[in-house]
């Protein structure tokens, strides 16, 4: 039986805090639906805490020069990616994914983000500008104390994501994780300390929704980032707007897959996959609804059911497992309604289908066929292991469909021609799209969404613009002129 029970529930101020008064949180390994660590809610005295040290953190942290702030982000990602298989291992468990998985794309990702934002954190510089004899300089300044809101899909990914451009600007933060998965930002907060940073710098506390909304209208708070669904961000935004705070929203999606008949059909079959399958379906940005020119449809369902024998489900901690458990019984349930609904809408089912026969929240990996524009699946963000397939004839046709969405995390393309396949991109409303591949995410790149699946960017230099405020300071060399 594992046991992940944490040194305390909450990181605040640079030591491990506990408070039994809040209510009890069970983190359930999603494999075998055994509990293996149990923590507790912040309390308002936590809350509080958490806040005011934040403050005076932000204080000390801020009047250190950015080359000091890089070195100690630099050293915390080194630290990470030295412990790189321990932090795997809790990451599986937290979440359920495979360790084969967990190994290469959650902690190694994080440390990515705080080397990333540690080598910038020196060249934050704001800019001159001459006007005649007169000129202008400005002053790029941190915002101060920051909230983060974590999803519960990549729990270390966000909590580095979200702290390192922070950081690296001269901010504090507050991170609350999902309850469903609240181990892994405390690591990230111990290895950040670690690594030298000042108390009350970047503290973790645990809670539900509540706590959530505690954290985005106090007062001292000056920016929300969120990772979640579109109603959570609706709600997010809306009590941040109340305060005139800035905001990160990085929502959900129902992303259009496009293969058009030129495509390498391994390649578009791969993406695909990656863009439904990968942790077990449970990414914002996933292409959920796969668009197939008629001609291809048959040799495209073909080969796609022949790859889903690769397909090994069992113990996460196994590396020879490359497919996992949803995350909770919640989840599972939800998806499983989604399947129920595909089914009674017309859609033919073409694989999967169902819960697997073993322990724990585990979904066959599903194909629906058939699907059309006003079904349920197709409308909706399930978040699990649920791929549409659609048909389409022309170019013009399949782009009018692809935008018909609320949602814009991202989209992509599978195509041999270089032409359409920019101008393609081009006509896509979504904030992330992708050529002849599907999810990936470096972090030298913006990530983000448009319409409602999100608002701001993470990652890559423009973070920076949304963890920072520009002062403006006129300098007037020559006398000062009035009309009276």
């Amino acid at each position: 039986m594992q046991n992940a029970q944490p040194t305390a529930s909450h990181f605040i101020n640079g030591a491990y805090v506990e408070d039994t008064e809040g209510a009890p949180i069970e983190c359930i390994y999603p494999a075998t639906g055994k509990v293996i660590a149990t923590l507790h809610e912040a309390t308002p005295a936590i809350i509080d805490q958490a806040l005011s040290a934040a403050h005076a953190g932000q204080k000390i942290w801020a009047a250190m020069t950015g080359t000091e702030r890089g070195r100690i982000l630099r050293r915390a990602a080194d630290i990470i990616r030295d412990r790189n298989r321990e932090l795997s291992i809790l990451e599986t468990l937290d979440t359920g994914k495979p360790l084969q998985e967990t190994l290469v794309a959650d902690a190694t990702s994080g440390a990515d983000a705080l080397e990333y934002f540690g080598g910038l954190a020196a060249t934050l510089t704001g800019e001159h500008i001459q006007l005649g004899q007169d000129w202008v300089y400005t002053i790029r300044e941190p915002l101060g104390v920051c909230v983060g809101i974590g999803a519960w899909n990549y729990p270390t990914q966000i909590a580095c994501w979200k702290g390192a451009p922070a950081l690296a600007c001269g901010n504090s933060m507050v991170f609350k994780p999902s309850e469903t998965t609240p181990l892994c930002a405390l690591k990230v907060a111990e290895i950040l300390h670690e690594a030298g940073l000042p108390a009350g710098v970047y503290n973790v506390v645990q809670g539900r929704g509540a706590v959530g909304a505690s954290l985005v209208t106090d007062p001292r708070v000056a920016k929300v980032s969120l990772t979640g669904s579109v109603p959570t961000g609706r709600k997010v935004y809306a009590a941040a707007a109340e305060r005139m705070k800035h905001v990160t929203m990085e929502l959900g999606g129902k992303s259009p897959l496009i293969v058009f008949e030129d495509a390498d059909i391994d390649n578009a079959v791969s993406g695909a996959i990656l863009g439904n399958f990968y942790s077990s379906g449970q990414v914002c940005s996933n292409g959920t609804r796969v668009f197939v020119q008629k001609d291809i449809k048959a040799a495209f369902l073909k080969r796609l059911k022949e790859r889903l024998q690769g397909a090994v489900m069992g113990d996460p901690l196994d590396e020879a497992t490359n497919f996992g458990p949803m995350v909770s019984a919640d989840q599972m349930n939800i998806v499983l309604g989604y399947i129920n609904k595909g089914t009674d809408e017309g859609a033919t089912l073409v694989a999967g289908g169902k819960m697997a026969e073993r322990d724990g929240f585990f979904i066959e990996p599903t194909v629906f066929a058939d699907v059309t524009d006003d079904m349920t699946i197709a409308r909706e963000e399930i978040f699990g292991p649920v791929m549409a397939v659609f048909d389409f004839d022309t170019e013009e046709e399949v782009m009018a469909r692809a935008n018909d969405t609320e949602f814009g995390l991202a989209a992509g393309v599978f195509t041999n021609d270089l032409t359409r396949a920019h101008r393609v991109v081009a006509g896509f409303e979504a904030g992330t799209c992708y050529i002849n591949t599907y999810n990936l995410a470096p972090v030298e790149a913006p990530f983000g969404g448009s319409k409602a699946s999100g608002v701001g960017r993470e990652n890559s230099k423009e973070a920076i613009n949304h963890y920072t405020e520009v002062k403006t300071v006129y300098v007037a060399m020559t006398p000062v002129e009035a009309q009276f």
